[in-house]
Order: C-alpha cells, then sequence, then structure tokens
C-alpha cells in the first residue's frame, strides 16, 4: 500500500484519526470530566449499539473479573432484573440512537442507577429534562473512531464501579503508543501487523476467540462490515468444536483468523493447538493474532486498535472509503 491510495481513498481521514488514538485515550482519561460515585450496585446494563454497543462489550469483559453482573443490552428491552441496585449505563455517541433512547426512556420510570454519555442530541436534552445524570463527550470523526475517547472516559467518571487500577491504565495506555509505531500509516512496511493482515484477507473472515476476548472480536466482525464493506463472522472457538467446525469439510470462501490471547486457559490454548493442527492437516490457511501481554484492558485495547486499522487497510487496498455507512443512513431515515 502506497501513501497516495491513502489520500486517494480515505477522504474523510479516519487513518489521522486512528493515528493519534493513544493521544486521544490519554486525553480523554486526563480530562476534566466529571466523575461520580455510585454505592451499592451488584449490576450494571450497558445499552448502546454499534461503535457505542462496543464501548459495553469492553466493559463487560472487564467487569467480568469481578462480582459484578453484567448484561449488555442491543436492542429496545431491558431485563426484568433491574432494581435499586442496579445501574444503567446508556451510550450513544450521536445522542440519537432510537434504541437506546428507548432504552433511555425506560429507565426515567424504573428505581435504579442511571447515567448516560453521548456527544449530545436527543440524549442529552432528554438527561436535562428528567434530571438523569449526564455526560458529553465531543465525537471524533465517528461512532467507532470516537471508541478511545469514550471508553477512558467512561473509566474515569464510572471508577467506582470499574475497579480498575491506576496502573493497569497507565500500562494500557503505553501499550497503545507502541503498537501505533507497529500499525500507523506512517508505517506501510512488510512490518505492519495490521496492514499484513488486510493483505492476507480475500474472501470472508471467520473470526474465532477465546472466552475474555469476545469483546474485540465483536467489534473486528462490525469494522470489517462497517469500514471494509465485507462480510464477516465470529465464533467462541470451543463451541465452535462441538458444531462449526464440521463445516471446515466443505470448501468455502471462508478464511479463519485466530484470536488469542497469553494467559488463554490451558484448555483452551489446548483447543487451539488441536484446531490448528486440523486446518494444516485439510490445508486451509489461516492467521493468528496474539494479544499483547498485561491487564484484562491492554489486551484488549490493543486488539481492537491492531484488528480496527486492519480494517481500514482492508477498505483502502479495495478501493472503498472506508468512512460512509450508506446503508445504515437508509435504515436511520426508514425508522420510524
Amino acid at each position: 500500500m502506497e501513501r497516495w491510495e491513502i489520500k486517494k481513498f480515505d477522504s474523510n481521514k479516519i487513518c489521522q484519526v486512528y493515528d493519534k488514538w493513544p493521544q486521544l485515550a490519554k486525553e480523554s482519561y486526563e480530562s476534566d470530566i466529571e466523575t461520580i460515585d455510585f454505592d451499592n450496585i451488584n449490576h450494571i446494563i450497558f445499552s448502546g449499539m454499534g461503535g457505542s454497543g462496543a464501548i459495553g462489550d469492553l466493559f463487560s469483559a472487564i467487569l467480568s473479573k469481578t462480582d459484578v453482573h453484567v448484561s449488555i443490552v442491543k436492542g429496545y428491552l431491558l431485563p426484568k432484573t433491574v432494581d435499586s441496585n442496579t445501574l444503567v449505563v446508556t451510550t450513544s455517541v450521536s445522542g440519537n440512537t432510537v434504541e437506546t433512547l428507548t432504552i433511555l426512556e425506560s429507565i426515567q420510570k424504573l428505581n435504579c442507577k442511571k447515567i448516560a454519555f453521548s456527544s449530545g442530541g436527543k440524549m442529552e436534552s432528554f438527561c436535562l429534562k428528567n434530571k438523569i445524570q449526564f455526560r458529553k463527550i465531543p465525537i471524533i470523526h465517528s461512532p467507532r473512531a470516537s471508541f478511545v475517547s469514550y471508553v477512558y472516559s467512561i473509566l474515569k467518571v464510572l471508577n467506582s464501579v470499574i475497579p480498575i487500577k491506576q496502573q493497569d491504565i497507565v500500562e494500557s495506555l503505553d501499550q497503545l503508543k507502541e503498537t501505533a509505531k507497529q500499525i500507523s500509516s506512517d508505517h506501510l512496511t512488510d512490518t505492519n501487523p495490521s496492514l499484513n493482515l488486510a493483505n492476507w484477507i480475500s474472501g470472508i473472515p471467520l473470526i474465532y476467540y477465546p472466552w475474555g476476548l469476545q469483546a474485540a472480536a465483536i467489534r473486528f466482525k462490525n469494522s470489517l462490515q462497517e469500514n471494509a464493506k465485507i462480510h464477516a463472522m465470529v465464533e467462541d472457538v470451543i463451541e465452535a468444536c462441538h458444531n462449526g467446525i464440521v463445516c471446515w469439510e466443505r470448501p468455502a470462501n471462508i478464511q479463519p483468523i485466530l484470536l488469542q490471547g497469553h494467559d488463554d486457559y490451558i484448555k483452551t490454548k489446548e483447543r487451539w493447538l488441536i484446531l490448528k493442527e486440523y486446518f494444516k492437516e485439510n490445508n486451509i490457511e489461516y492467521q493468528e493474532i496474539m494479544s499483547s501481554n498485561g491487564n484484562i484492558l491492554t489486551k484488549l485495547l490493543n486488539l481492537i486498535y491492531l484488528l480496527d486499522y486492519s480494517s481500514i487497510y482492508r477498505a483502502i487496498l479495495l478501493k472503498t472509503d472506508p468512512s460512509p455507512t450508506s446503508s445504515i443512513d437508509f435504515i436511520k431515515k426508514h425508522l420510524l
């Protein structure tokens, strides 16, 4: 890939935003956004769609290491288990997501803790009118490109219920800077892992993930769909060994990508070895993507950074502008 290709096909300059992700993350965490304490929370519900929904997936993975029960809502309906010890976090980068606004209207009548995050829009107006805790975070380019700004802002605001050590946050920020050196648009060489993966993808990616890295897998699928405008699928590697593996007995334009964690459970590591042996015996090409070392925030954020950039490079290789999403615009125009 040449620099002129990025200039030609990335007309909305999404690469410039991604090159600044480490800086945006640091600035967001060090901002003067107001924090809030929520007491006696044993259930957190994250509500959001698309790029905003990916934020909930990330925090769900982080909180899986704690005693807090987490629910993810990507739609219109809340679980029936909402009570006074529940915190509902609604996120819509645009502030106008229909599904998330519906959830916000629902919780306004419920006896639960609540907070909303957006760049403004209808969500800000609703929260101000109904005295719901609200934090305004600017949109940067698009909801998906604003990901790190929202993650680190929410980390700061909700520090009382998302117990991440300061040293873990610093580690994640430092690793983002190191990852940027490898994958940024200033490093278009054969040592760029994001570009190499983008060059390898030619069919439909099937992204296998272990427990704990689901957020990165789902985000990669979504990014390939939005940026590169190609089909993509995800499967839990353990579950796939009980059903999905059979599909490889027939030829298909599917390409397996194996997302692995350095500290995957020992039996999961065994499963990876068996799966790779199966692929080799059947002459099925695959790609392995290994997480960085470190805490769960570090691993997920850097995987998402690498994979998001790969989806952008794939778009440019396909001579496609990664930014516009006309099909999503069509759906939104027809929603009542």
